[in-house]
């Protein structure tokens, strides 16, 4: 098969597509012929060597795909060849099929196709597992999100909207704060302003109940400040590309919380839960709450503009690779 293939890690012009074995399932695997993989800012991380685990080189970048089952492992049920499908991974994704663990493949509705599928189920359950639970968000509670155009934000403003919380939606321009409106949003406001507290305090005098954080560096202490009693921050991921540090003493006096949100691990750990979110989003999606995010589709050969493309954090869209599989 066709694979991009990082031997050291690093930039994305330093990988090369070549040619790789096809892999065959391994007990208690699928193989998948993909469609689409997703090319999200954790690959970045990942291939950059930054990412809290390091696969073993050399490896195949891209952690997020959709596509049809080619072949079922020993010891797997629930799947045969042909079935469509959507799962994620440390790696392996950049390339036309992957081996994966049965436990973080899903079956496809029929109202969810493996083009959309792609970019869907990373960010949409990191925000799910986040908001239930994490925050336990209540109905009529106020969510804050941070990088509302970025997609686990948008994912969390569908989301929280389903939930029925009142969402308040921070971004930087005037595009992104139209496309968190359009996401359903009640509100928005301008990330790094000056006057970024008094704008929320305008549209949310009490504070916000839970903090959506997936940007951190200097948005999150006063998003932080900016909670009401009994609130939870919710620390997702670092896209600012700088790690925080926050006055503990915060914590004491406002009584607040902050939560870490790690979607990976509890998709290793409790399977069974994260099975039961994937078939809620899907509900979600079949009832018309949760809208799939326009997406720019790149060739297999252009792997490294995709990645540099999502690496610049320009535009909206979200940006998924080709491989080739079936689009059904």
């Amino acid at each position: 098969m066709q694979a991009v293939v990082a031997h050291a890690f690093g930039a994305p012009d330093t990988f090369a597509i070549e040619e790789a074995p096809t892999p065959l399932p391994a007990k208690g695997e699928v193989t998948v012929r993909i469609a689409r993989a997703a090319v999200n800012f954790v690959d970045l991380i990942v291939s950059s060597g930054r990412y809290q685990v390091r696969p073993p080189l050399p490896f195949i970048p891209g952690g997020e795909f959709a596509g049809v089952v080619e072949a079922v492992g020993d010891g797997v049920s629930g799947f045969k060849p042909g079935d469509r499908v959507c799962g994620s991974k440390v790696g392996g994704a950049f390339a036309e099929f992957v081996a994966i663990d049965a436990t973080l493949v899903y079956q496809l509705p029929a109202t969810l196709s493996t083009a959309d599928a792609a970019t869907f189920r990373v960010n949409h359950a990191t925000a799910y597992h986040a908001l239930v639970q994490r925050a336990r968000l209540a109905p009529g509670e106020t969510v804050l999100v941070l990088g509302a155009a970025g997609a686990v934000g948008t994912a969390a403003i569908q989301i929280a909207k389903a939930l029925g919380a009142i969402v308040v939606a921070s971004a930087s321009s005037t595009e992104k704060q139209a496309l968190a409106m359009v996401a359903g949003a009640d509100h928005a406001i301008t990330s790094g302003a000056e006057d970024w507290r008094a704008q929320l305090k305008a549209v949310a005098p009490g504070g916000a109940d839970v903090v959506v954080d997936p940007v951190g560096g200097a948005a999150t202490e006063p998003a932080f400040r900016s909670l009401t009693r009994g609130g939870r921050h919710l620390v997702i991921g670092f896209a600012a590309g700088s790690i925080p540090s926050l006055p503990t003493n915060l914590a004491l006096v406002k009584s607040v919380s902050l939560v870490g949100v790690d979607v990976r691990q509890f998709s290793l750990l409790e399977p069974a839960a994260s099975a039961a979110n994937m078939q809620a989003l899907f509900a979600m999606h079949a009832e018309g709450k949760l809208r799939p995010a326009a997406v720019e589709v790149y060739a297999l050969p252009d792997f490294a503009a995709a990645m540099e493309r999502v690496q610049s954090g320009a535009g909206t869209a979200r940006v998924a690779l080709d491989m080739g599989g079936p689009h059904q």
